[in-house]
């Protein structure tokens, strides 16, 4: 297989799984789901909007200062305002292709300021290991600051009942290793490659993330990458909670649960498409753990979801326009300024 159909092939999976997803979603949603979908929509506080828009977009400035600051250390100064750019036409071309878009963020720059591809490629991998870090905190947070939601997941995951609970927990989880057996079995066949390819791999998956830790001890500021880091994640979290002050029935829900929510709704932004049918998915089930009905959980998931691609689609479609014409004067590569 060429490495073209590979890549296609790969983008009709994804994009049939949030299609799935889709599908999956609505079909569970009862005449009452839909009536209390439509009048918790009729009566939305849409208001919340702008200030969500607001986050976003400073969200999306934190990220693209945070990777400057790695790129500082190779010697180069990019233009805030192109590191920007480069950022948002990135999250652009993730809506088409999930990852394409870290590959062209890079070359995006790489063109106008003239820091070699490779280089830029080794920053963001630095940085989507930070993320994926960050992630596994907050997941961990949200955990221990809900005890509560351990018998929620434990309920909703395992069916646990008085005298069924204990089978029922372990055979879910054997099914689970059957699965997780079965895919690694499947992408051995599929790959030709052997245990010890497996084995190589996870090895270099931690190599990554021990490279990673040198690396911010490496950084010029690393108290500024730490501090933007958390104001990243943050505002992330913010948004989720601006969301929930959108509708009327969940104005109840508050920081600690705008965490769970983000948790899960970021792994459903890097499973399809841009997020789609697996973000609103995964919110609709998180929000079913607070006892929140299916069909208002979809809501938000959606409303949410909008919020997000929306930004991405105006300024990356923005920043596509004003690349060449911030550039247009440029009269040295890697100027140090806006």
């Amino acid at each position: 297989m060429t490495k073209k159909a590979k890549t296609i092939s790969q983008y009709i999976f994804f994009l049939g799984l949030g299609v799935f997803l889709i599908w999956w979603s609505l079909r569970g949603l009862t005449a009452a789901d839909q009536r209390q979908i439509s009048n918790a929509l009729a009566k939305g506080r849409f208001g919340y909007v702008l200030p969500g828009l607001g986050i976003l977009l400073l969200s999306h400035w934190v990220r693209a200062v945070r990777w400057r600051l790695i790129i500082e250390p190779l010697g180069y100064t990019p233009s805030r305002l192109n590191t920007f750019f480069a950022v948002m036409v990135g999250y652009l071309a993730n809506q088409a292709v999930p990852r394409l878009g870290e590959v062209l963020r890079c070359s995006t720059l790489t063109r106008y300021e003239k820091i070699p591809l490779d280089k830029l490629i080794g920053t963001v991998i630095l940085e989507r290991t930070v993320d994926a870090l960050c992630l596994l905190l907050l997941f961990i947070v949200a955990l221990f600051s809900q005890p509560h939601l351990h018998e929620s997941i434990l309920q909703t995951f395992f069916s646990k009942s008085r005298n069924t609970g204990g089978i029922n927990m372990l055979l879910w989880a054997g099914i689970a290793i059957a699965a997780l057996s079965a895919i690694i079995m499947l992408w051995l066949l599929v790959t030709r490659k052997k245990l010890s390819d497996l084995i190589l791999l996870f090895k270099k998956i931690a190599l990554h993330i021990w490279q990673g830790f040198i690396a911010i001890k490496g950084l010029r500021r690393p108290g500024q990458f730490i501090f933007l880091s958390i104001a990243l994640w943050g505002l992330y979290a913010a948004c989720v909670y601006v969301g929930f002050l959108m509708l009327e029935e969940t104005t109840q829900y508050g920081f600690l649960e705008a965490l769970t929510v983000l948790c899960a709704g970021s792994l459903g932004m890097v499973a399809t498409p841009g997020g789609i049918g697996a973000y609103a998915f995964l919110v609709q089930k998180t929000m079913m753990l607070y006892q929140l009905n299916s069909g208002l959980g979809l809501a938000l998931g959606w409303l949410l979801w909008l919020l997000q691609t929306g930004v991405v689609l105006v300024t990356g479609g923005l920043s596509l326009v004003a690349l060449p014409v911030y550039n247009k004067h440029t009269q040295s590569p890697n100027k140090t300024g806006v």
